[in-house]
């Protein structure tokens, strides 16, 4: 049995030029393998983005080795305990962006971001009657969890933000605007782009949702649910003071906070979902999803066809006893 002290999980990011990011990822894949880490890192021209899991040994001396390069000596790393791996593979991969805004003109976040707010800045900031919390994630990360009172966009990836804000401008002008995303990344250009667009007073969440709830004087006030994390652990508590549960159980509307990707492999919508509901509805999202020849669910259950339409009936009566 592994103790759980001797695991952790980092994430990081840094916005420095790197030269060729497609000979360093080679490079640097071949380094997190020698160190025998596990995670899923992205290397671009502006700067490099990842997270990885590995023995406190192991990932003590990444982050040493990484500090000694004068590109990332300034890098922060922001570590969990963890009680193994929070990925099956490694991968180091070359990306254009680190994060997909893909902008006619880019933001250098060197250049132009949005101002940095420590934890009890941002807490403070919220309370302001002239400010609006803007969650920067999409819109599955913001059902988990999120700052009391913060708008949810309603996107589904990163790159749909800006079209969103241009749409919803009057929710937001003339309003101090904070903003905040997982880890920090995301707001470095986000909070630029609004600058950029006019915008003039704007702070973002400096080290972002986990290192918020890592403070020890605000430890995690005034935020609601989980925090969705892009690992095997899909989600970590925020709030130390409070907890209150905000997810909805896709199929019964239910207090949840349990994260599955529906079965079908040719949707693989996640839903928040209990365990007891995974199994009368199969994992599927909807009755298309479940009666797919590819459900997964029913691979790994060796459901019979018999098995399968006694669930279905079971479903189709309650629906009917609803409508009626």
């Amino acid at each position: 049995m592994t103790n759980s002290n001797e695991y952790q999980v980092l994430l990081y990011y840094k916005y420095v030029p790197v030269e060729d990011p497609v000979e360093y990822a080679s490079e640097h894949l071949q380094f997190c393998n020698n160190l025998e880490l596990k995670g899923r890192i992205l290397v671009a021209h502006e700067g490099i983005n990842g997270t990885v899991s590995g023995t406190v040994e192991q990932t003590n001396k990444y982050m040493e080795t990484m500090h000694n390069d004068p590109r990332f000596a300034d890098m922060e790393f922001k570590i969990d305990p963890h009680d193994g791996h929070a990925f099956k593979k490694m991968h180091v991969r070359p990306r254009n962006e680190l994060v997909s805004l893909r902008l006619e003109d880019d933001i250098n976040p060197n250049q132009a971001t949005g101002q940095y707010f420590e934890p009890k800045e941002f807490f403070e900031a919220m309370q302001d009657e002239n400010t609006i919390v803007l969650d920067a994630r999409n819109d599955y990360e913001y059902d988990l969890g999120h700052f009391r009172g913060a708008i949810r966009p309603d996107i589904e990836a990163f790159r749909e933000l800006p079209e969103w804000v241009e749409q919803n401008k009057h929710l937001i002008e003339g309003k101090r605007i904070l903003t905040y995303c997982t880890g920090g990344i995301r707001c470095e250009k986000f909070s630029g782009w609004l600058l950029k667009e006019g915008f003039e007073d704007v702070a973002q969440l400096h080290g972002g949702i986990v290192t918020y709830g890592k403070d020890p004087e605000v430890q995690g006030e005034l935020w609601d649910g989980r925090c969705y994390v892009f690992d095997e652990r899909i989600s970590v508590p925020i709030n130390k003071k409070d907890h209150v549960i905000v997810g909805e159980d896709y199929f019964d509307g239910r207090a949840c906070e349990r994260y599955v990707n529906c079965a079908n492999p040719e949707c693989n919508k996640q839903i928040i979902c209990s365990e007891e509901n995974e199994h009368k509805y199969m994992r599927g999202c909807s009755h298309e999803c479940r009666t797919s020849p590819r459900n997964m669910y029913v691979k790994e259950h060796n459901l019979s066809e018999d098995a399968i339409q006694q669930r279905l009936k079971v479903i189709e009566d309650e629906k009917v006893k609803q409508e009626a």
